[in-house]
């Protein structure tokens, strides 16, 4: 897919950077005061401006962006918080079309809500196609150009507004959800922000500010990273899969067309495969050569064949940056009578119970590391 090329991602990363710049440059705002920042928020925002402007951002501007991204932000919340609560239907099918619960009525009004908003976005953007080259165009554009001008290309206006329901429903919820629980179990182990803090100084230094560039030098911020998503995998039931055929896996008689969830909050914890699963150890994979991609299979955050995240390059940069640059630009340090606490909320999608609140504390000397 274009977006998640890497010619794409370094086309697109003065966008991830000023949209974290922006981020640290709040949250430096914010300390004068010593007032405290909910991270989640925060993060956020960040991430869901990066994903919509690569998306949509070279015509959606302005208060109209402005005003999107607010009623974007409101929907994705609801449904997430919707598709999170257990359906009694699903136990009791015979119950389903009396929708006791009133879950399928409010999902409903939900999702024509976020159709309304996409036709809105979709009507802009054809009316601007041709009027920018290649180069120019975002995602959008590029999609309703390759339907327009590709007769072979099986794309129509519902399937371009679909994918970028997905992306949007997809990828921004799932990243913010990492970094949150990964800057929750950094904070809250003294041990693991100071082995992080000394590696940042080393590769970044502290009179410069954290750059895409440096990520590869990170081993131990990566490592950190994937012991988050070891313990806290943001899908714990990865995406919904359906067999074509009758299998028999393990002695079990799988019937066709199932619906076959995998639960990768299980395998990652399971002591065949991991030493003391239940421990946030990053160094465990400093000592091995697993990946995101899904190649062992006691190691799946993002799935695993060809059904695998699309976007695995893009959330690993975008996580990796927003965090680094916190990092690096603040210590933290948690409001007066509370502490910081990494207790999971279940659902669909794996979330922090309480929202990480703290208190950013300038570290770098130069006042200009904290501008825009």
């Amino acid at each position: 897919m274009k977006m998640f090329t890497t010619p794409t991602l370094e086309a697109s990363y003065s966008t991830r950077r000023e949209e974290t710049r922006q981020t640290v440059v709040y949250m430096s705002e914010m300390a004068r005061d010593g007032s405290p920042v909910n991270l989640g928020e925060q993060i956020f925002l960040s991430i869901f401006n990066v994903v919509t402007r690569m998306m949509w951002g070279a015509t959606v501007e302005g208060e109209e962006r402005t005003s999107l991204g607010n009623e974007l932000k409101t929907l994705i919340s609801d449904i997430s918080d919707i598709e999170g609560i257990q359906n009694y239907s699903d136990f009791f099918p015979m119950f389903a079309r009396f929708d006791f619960q009133g879950l399928v009525k409010k999902m409903k009004v939900h999702v024509k809500k976020l159709d309304l908003l996409f036709d809105r976005v979709m009507e802009s953007h054809v009316k601007m196609v041709g009027k920018k080259s290649e180069e120019e165009e975002d995602f959008l554009q590029y999609l309703i150009r390759v339907k327009d001008d590709d007769e072979k290309a099986p794309l129509s206006l519902t399937h371009v507004k679909s994918l970028l329901m997905d992306m949007v429903l997809g990828g921004v919820d799932t990243s913010v959800n990492a970094s949150e629980f990964a800057m929750a179990e950094i904070v809250s182990r003294p041990e693991v922000f100071k082995k992080i803090r000394q590696e940042l100084d080393q590769v970044v230094g502290k009179d410069s500010i954290v750059e895409e560039s440096h990520l590869p030098k990170l081993p131990y911020l990566q490592a950190v990273m994937k012991e988050t998503l070891r313990l806290h995998p943001t899908l714990p039931l990865l995406v919904p899969h359906r067999n074509s055929e009758t299998s028999v896996v393990a002695g079990y008689t799988v019937p066709k067309d199932s619906k076959i969830f995998i639960n990768v909050w299980a395998i990652h914890r399971d002591p065949k495969h991991w030493d003391e699963p239940n421990e946030f150890k990053p160094e465990r994979f400093l000592e091995n050569s697993l990946d995101f991609n899904g190649g062992d299979f006691k190691y799946l955050p993002f799935g695993s064949g060809r059904r695998i995240c699309a976007a695995i390059n893009m959330a690993e940069r975008l996580v990796l940056f927003n965090i680094a640059s916190l990092l690096h630009s603040f210590d933290w340090k948690a409001p007066k009578g509370q502490k910081f606490e990494v207790e999971e909320k279940f659902g669909l999608v794996l979330k922090l119970k309480s929202p990480l609140v703290a208190i950013p504390v300038p570290r770098l000397s130069d006042p200009k590391l904290y501008t825009a």
